[in-house]
Formats: C-alpha cells, sequence, structure tokens
C-alpha cells in the first residue's frame, strides 16, 4: 500500500498480517491508557473488528460513538475524523483493514509541525 509520511501514534503492537497495492490488514493492540488521536483519511476507509477488550471508535461528522465488542465491527468512511480507544482508556486489541487507495493520516486538532517533531500540542484553530 502507498503510505504518505506520518507519525504514528505510540501503541503496544501493530502486527502486519497482509499488504497489498492499495489495501493493508493489522492487528492493533492497545494497552492502557494508549489511543489512536483524532484524524482521517482522504481516499481510505477503516474497518475495525474488536479481537479483545471492548474498543471505543468515535466520529464526528456525523459525530457518533462505535462500542465494539469481541466480533463486532464498524467501518469509518474517508475524510470522518476518528479516535479509537480501550472502553474507559483500558486495553484492547483490534483487527483492522485499510484501504482501498493510497493511505495517508490527516491529524486534527494538533499543530502539524509539533505533531510531525514533538509532543503534541493543541492548534488553537479546530
Amino acid at each position: 500500500m502507498q503510505v504518505k509520511e506520518y507519525l504514528p501514534a505510540t501503541i503496544s503492537g501493530r502486527e502486519l498480517i497482509m499488504e497489498g497495492t492499495d489495501i493493508r490488514v493489522q492487528i492493533l493492540t492497545l494497552d492502557e491508557g494508549e489511543s489512536i488521536p483524532w484524524h482521517f483519511h482522504s481516499e481510505i476507509t477503516d474497518y475495525f473488528v474488536c479481537l479483545e477488550g471492548t474498543l471505543v471508535v468515535e466520529t464526528k461528522a456525523p459525530s457518533n460513538t462505535h462500542f465494539l465488542e469481541v466480533g463486532e465491527r464498524c467501518s469509518v468512511s474517508p475524510m470522518n475524523a476518528h479516535y479509537v480507544h480501550g472502553l474507559e482508556m483500558s486495553k484492547a486489541k483490534f483487527l483492522i483493514l485499510q484501504g482501498v487507495g493510497v493511505y495517508d493520516n490527516i491529524p486534527v486538532g494538533v499543530n502539524k509541525l509539533s505533531y510531525r517533531q514533538g509532543p503534541q500540542e493543541q492548534d488553537d484553530r479546530e
């Protein structure tokens, strides 16, 4: 999969299951207190399947909160900002299928310069 440069979230585990020219499947593990910060993708859809714990996928525009138990799934369309974490910031493990298209990760609500170079700071513009 073609991937545009971005700073990946710091999480407990990333296991690549398969990758093609425009699709990727991974298993991601979130430890207690970890999350995938607010971001969106220009082209791809994220498909989430909860494997362990309770996974929370929050979206904006439309605003929604998906609570996924083991075996449940949801998807987030391109251009829809989303934030992923375990229920009450607890541990969670999930399979994520991403595609079809070029992968980008555009942060929401952070200063883009600091996002790429160091600690995340809130942007004054929302």
